[in-house]
């Protein structure tokens, strides 16, 4: 190849990056509509998010242009200063979308009071020039232009606590839908600090959230370990070890000691669930939760059953069986589908999902083995006790 070609060659990759819009994309990189400027940008780090601002402290007002993708097309962004807490209870919201009957973006506020309650509604400072557009050549990232009133407890303290957040779709009426959960959203959030001739901007935070995350990997693998494999591997001890008249008694042993190891792995996650739950306010899971509350119900009573239980000979033997089996298997089935739900809600890599899926279809297929060999031990042992003579 001529060195002509090289350099015309070169010369057209050049042009492409120049032109690509997904490339050093930054908030210096950012343009937008109108004549105001903002000195001040920031890379948000969390939803491909950015922010422009301006803080005029003769009349504590706070300027600002916040940009992001939509999690989908159609879908709806967030902006918000918390004067009370971190996060998104309390916030006093601005949000972006497409209006679906004409494809314009507008701009709403919301005072959020709780998940449940996000209707438009007036906040708790003023805000002026507000406006929504849309950056079609930037993948469809919506933008609010804005201007708040800084509260005068926030001014003193020279920082805001700022929460962003992107929606995938409007609910029935307008309303916003319910963002993800994924560690980015549970992150967006920090503070904003305004401190220092405005020479720029600091996000800070995270370390709250980051341990809120860590706390549910926790919850999710305690669980996991406990409901969902230590419960069955008991399980099948139980069932299938017994028929062996030469594990007896060690099958009971192993029984009870996996499924008290379970127990008490499994009130550990149980607690490390109450605790994420109260630091989150307004954020139910309730199907996961209800299972959760009966899994450990049903298991503080099977252990206490085991206090109470008759001996073999005893005329009450049977009814306990049945209970003791029923609730088993019921925290058995529980468990499994508990985690499966805790683990749509975590969304962790599909490794993990994988894995746990691999461990159930291995604990399965052993059953079903040991289910046959027991039916031919059983039937065999029948088999010679039917041709024994019978005494005179």
């Amino acid at each position: 190849m001529s060195s002509s070609s090289v350099r015309i060659s070169l010369s057209f990759i050049f042009l492409a990056l120049l032109i690509s819009p997904s490339v050093s994309q930054t908030c210096k990189s950012q343009t937008f509509s109108g004549d105001k400027t903002y000195p001040h940008c920031l890379d948000l780090p969390q939803l491909k998010a950015f922010l422009h601002y301006s803080y005029d402290a003769s009349n504590t007002s706070l300027a600002v242009v916040f940009s992001a993708p939509p999690a989908k097309p159609g879908g709806w962004i967030a902006w918000a200063i918390n004067p009370t807490a971190t996060g998104m209870v309390g916030a006093q919201t601005l949000v972006a979308y497409k209006d679906p009957g004409n494809g314009v973006a507008v701009v709403k506020t919301l005072n959020i009071s709780s998940y449940s309650s996000l209707i438009p509604s007036k906040l708790a400072f003023d805000v002026w020039d507000m406006k929504a557009e849309e950056a079609a050549r930037d993948g469809g990232t919506l933008r609010i232009f804005a201007r708040v009133k800084v509260p005068a407890d926030l001014v003193a303290k020279g920082k805001v606590n700022q929460v962003w957040q992107v929606g995938p779709e409007l609910g029935p009426g307008g309303m916003i839908g319910r963002h993800a959960f994924d560690p980015s959203n549970l992150a967006s959030m920090g503070s904003l600090d305004l401190k220092g001739d405005n020479s720029g901007g600091t996000i800070s935070g995270g370390g709250e959230v980051n341990a809120k995350i860590k706390n549910r990997n926790i919850h999710g693998i305690l669980n996991a370990v406990s409901w969902g494999i230590l419960f069955p591997i008991g399980a099948i001890i139980a069932r299938y070890m017994r028929v062996f008249e030469s594990a007896d008694p060690a099958w009971f042993y192993l029984h009870v000691s996996c499924q008290f190891s379970a127990y008490v792995i499994g009130v550990a996650g149980w607690a490390t669930g109450l605790k994420l739950g109260n630091e989150s306010a307004g954020i139910r899971f309730s199907a996961h939760r209800n299972i959760g509350i009966a899994l450990f119900t049903l298991a503080t009573i099977q252990m206490f059953a085991m206090l109470l239980r008759p001996k073999k000979d005893h005329k009450y033997r049977f009814y306990w069986n049945i209970y003791h089996h029923g609730v088993g298997y019921a925290i058995l089935i529980l468990g499994i589908i508990n985690v499966f739900k805790g683990l749509n809600i975590l969304k962790p890599q599909d490794t993990y999902k994988t894995a746990y899926i691999a461990v159930i279809a291995i604990l399965g297929g052993i059953a079903l083995l040991l289910e046959a060999i027991t039916w031919v031990v059983v039937l065999k042992r029948k088999s010679n006790n039917s041709m024994k003579p019978l005494r005179t």
